[in-house]
């Protein structure tokens, strides 16, 4: 396949213009040239001569609708799904055009294998052949997604690598293993580390371990996201060691999809966020979260506790049981609900673990960022996968109310490109990459269900990435795959329109 040429210009006239910035949204007209952005102004403002010089015009009508950044799904298990199913649907209907993979310390590289085991697995089954980030990022470009791709190196991935023994923390010639390999990811481009020591795989982790990775992370001018060690009881201590590990080893930090799991800790999102805050006024700290109060990882069955809901997603020994609540299962087995869990592993779970009123409070937080957290390779997947950024714009700005339009906006695109060093993306400017959405704010409405979780979402109506028109609501995909792997931008150099 080779890689689609954008049009010459494109003129999107008359519509609602929410920049990304969280500047109140005006009345204007964008136009595209090539694969950037190349004039925002006041409707008709756009001078003849430089429409002249852009070549053939396309000019779309945007009255009543909203022109905004491509969004950025800061949060994704899209690693193998770009590579694998490039067409990227699930995420291209919702306007997203740029995720971030290899969060909660899961990553393709530096793993080679056949037969990945859990937490890996959850990437899928395949792709498990690219034994540094530069060898992922040829495979991205090689399969031309139709979004962009940005990377984090995964703490796990490198940890199954290169320990001996994953019960203990690493010794210091497997700390020195791991850190050239967070090198060459950095060399390659990556945005920075991540991890998840919540899973069995990397929870024996200590300090002295993550930071000997993430400060040639920090050296390079990375991030550091961590899913933390515990989103239930002990919450306020991972919360701690999560910031610790970031300001030992000088990176900023995203907490990952910020929750209060468990009916014991509904409502503590009122002792998080403060905490939250305060560590914030010492060191650089974000947020992503999804819109939701169900999670969905691997099954364990330490996490089934009797009182939420859990889901099926998959089995393996048991795959007539997907789509079916574990309570269900059990009864009908007639054990308790932790043995039925253990006799369908390997598999996935949606967990009905949070509470709106927590949700509300974590996304209208400052700090928030937006990310979907979805799993592509599940067999009935959460339905963020499909419908999490629509959910934001239509739940939580129209529907309750509780965030303006372009709050809504800034924390799906500009705040993410900030956070994660994305150069050139995320805003309506002059010089950016034109990674543009349009969308009918009074329509745009997520369709995804747990029940059918395969649906796209309305509202959605064109979708630009780096200038190629790649989804229409009317067509669906265009059959353009314009996306590339995107390098993380030099220290400082942000907004500058030639880190792409």
């Amino acid at each position: 396949m080779t890689t689609p040429t954008p049009p010459n210009a494109t003129l999107l006239r008359n519509g609602l213009i929410v920049d990304g910035t969280d500047r109140p949204g005006w009345l204007g007209d964008v136009l595209l040239v090539g694969e950037r952005i190349a004039a925002v102004a006041a409707p008709g403002q756009i001078e003849a001569a430089t429409l002249a010089a852009s070549g053939p015009l396309e000019t779309i009508d945007c009255t009543g609708r909203v022109i905004a950044p491509g969004f950025i799904d800061v949060h994704t298990h899209d690693d193998a799904a770009v590579i694998d199913g490039p067409g990227m649907l699930p995420k291209l209907s919702q306007g997203v055009t740029t995720v971030i993979v290899g969060n909660c310390g899961i990553s393709l590289a530096p793993i080679v294998t056949d037969t990945p085991a859990a937490p890996l697995s959850l990437l899928g089954r395949l792709q498990f052949q690219h034994a540094g980030m530069a060898d992922y990022a040829k495979a991205v470009d090689a399969a031309q997604p139709a979004v962009n791709v940005a990377a984090l190196m995964g703490h796990t991935a490198l940890r199954m690598r290169h320990l001996a023994d994953l019960r203990q923390p690493a010794s210091e010639a497997e700390r020195e293993a791991m850190a050239q390999a967070m090198q060459e990811a950095m060399d390659a481009g990556a945005l920075g580390l991540s991890s998840g020591i919540f899973y069995v795989e990397a929870y024996a982790a200590d300090l002295a371990e993550l930071v000997a990775v993430a400060t040639v992370a920090a050296r390079n001018g990375g991030v550091y996201a961590t899913h933390i060690r515990d989103e239930l009881a002990g919450i306020l201590p991972a919360l701690q060691e999560a910031a610790l590990t970031a300001k030992q080893s000088g990176l900023p930090l995203v907490i990952s999809h910020h929750k209060c799991a468990g009916p014991a800790n509904w409502g503590r999102t009122r002792e998080t966020l403060p905490l939250i805050e305060e560590l914030a006024k010492g060191q650089p700290i974000g947020m992503d979260v999804y819109p939701y109060t169900a999670g969905s990882t691997v099954l364990r069955e330490d996490l089934v506790d009797g009182i939420i809901d859990v889901l099926i997603t998959s089995s393996q020994p048991h795959p007539e049981m997907g789509g079916r609540y574990l309570a269900d299962i059990a009864k009908e087995w007639g054990v308790p609900q932790a043995e039925a869990a253990v006799k369908l592993k390997p598999g996935n779970a949606c967990y009905f673990q949070m509470r709106e009123d927590d949700v509300e409070r974590v996304i209208t937080h400052p700090l928030a960022m937006i990310g979907s957290d979805g799993l592509p390779h599940d067999e009935r997947p959460h339905p963020r996968l499909w419908g999490a950024f629509p959910r934001v714009l239509a739940s939580y700005w129209r529907d309750k109310g509780l965030l303006r339009l372009e709050q809504a906006v800034h924390k799906m695109t500009g705040m993410s490109a900030r956070r994660f060093h994305i150069g050139s993306r995320g805003e309506l400017r002059a010089g950016f990459m034109a990674d543009v959405v349009v969308f009918d704010p009074e329509r745009v409405r997520d369709k995804a269900t747990f029940e059918a979780p395969k649906q796209f979402s309305e509202g959605i109506e064109q979708v630009w990435v780096n200038g190629v028109l790649s989804y229409t609501a009317t067509g669906r995909a265009t059959g353009a795959r314009a996306g590339r792997f995107v390098r993380r931008a030099e220290a400082g150099a942000e907004d500058a329109a030639q880190n792409v």
